[in-house]
């Protein structure tokens, strides 16, 4: 896999005859964090569903960790090809829009239960696992809460502690902060700040330029099912080069504002001149 973590090769997917990705291409490198923009309908959500198979691919190959796995979707259910699937999944973990917990159980049952069932491991390790990441995400004190009372930002943050319990080798989030309250943003991004400059290799579909600005170490920007940019955050936010990246930051983030430039000094009145009188 020459040192990435995640390969993407020539990744396509229909629906129907709606062709949303063209031949996608992506390396990415572990502790990497990599930021996705681009307009709704180009590509940005299938693309991670098709990387965790979420959505089975229609051509390419998925590499994570090692484990590789062809487009087959004339044997998507083969007892194999789901083998596949399922260590792919183990290797790469989903934090969604809308959270997705379960709202008969607890916080501290909804971190357990996948480590339990899937990972086989024991419950008293898998609590103590789920504390772990509880407090990580600062919400230890909301451990036998009930999702239904919890914030939105609470839940988002239990989301990703529940990702983090798989131990998984890249987290993958899908826009997370596009369901929330401007008002609890903030608290997301910063756990994700956290986790991405302690070196957790991150795929981020995201409209939140600051995050992408302080926390990715490349940026990519999507149109119709390919790449069109990819750079540093700087390069790619401050100076795109491909005109379709160049109109979307201008439509998002609004047309950069005129440099005013300081009027030329005038000279004071002649009846304030040093030694005039009238």
């Amino acid at each position: 896999m020459d040192g990435s973590i995640v390969r993407v090769e020539n990744l396509e997917k229909y629906f129907g005859t709606n062709h949303v990705l063209r031949g996608c291409d992506l390396a990415v490198a572990p502790r990497e964090t990599i930021c996705i923009l681009g307009r709704s309908g180009s590509g940005k959500s299938t693309l991670l569903r098709c990387i965790n198979f979420l959505e089975e691919p229609s051509v390419g190959a998925v590499e994570v960790d090692g484990i590789r796995v062809e487009a087959d979707p004339l044997h998507a259910r083969s007892r194999a090809h789901q083998e596949q699937i399922r260590q792919i999944r183990l290797r790469a973990q989903m934090v969604f829009q809308e959270f997705n917990l379960f709202p008969h159980m607890r916080v501290i049952d909804n971190l357990i239960e996948a480590p339990m069932r899937v990972r086989g491991v024991s419950r008293a390790e898998a609590i103590a696992t789920a504390e772990e990441f509880l407090a990580k995400v600062g919400l230890m004190d909301k451990r036998d809460e009930w999702p239904s009372r919890l914030s939105g930002g609470q839940k988002q943050r239990v989301a990703i502690a529940r990702a983090l319990t798989m131990e998984p080798k890249v987290l993958m989030f899908d826009e997370p902060t596009s369901a929330l309250d401007p008002s609890l943003v903030g608290e997301v991004l910063k756990v994700m700040e956290e986790l991405a400059h302690e070196g957790t290799t991150m795929l981020v579909v995201t409209h939140e330029m600051s995050f992408a600005r302080e926390a990715a170490d490349r940026v990519l920007f999507m149109e119709e099912g390919v790449f069109v940019e990819e750079g540093p955050p700087e390069q790619v936010l401050d100076a795109p080069r491909d005109p379709r990246t160049q109109v979307f930051l201008e439509r998002f983030l609004g047309a950069p504002r005129p440099v005013r430039r300081p009027a030329p000094e005038q000279p004071p009145p002649l009846a304030h001149q040093v030694g005039h009188t009238i």
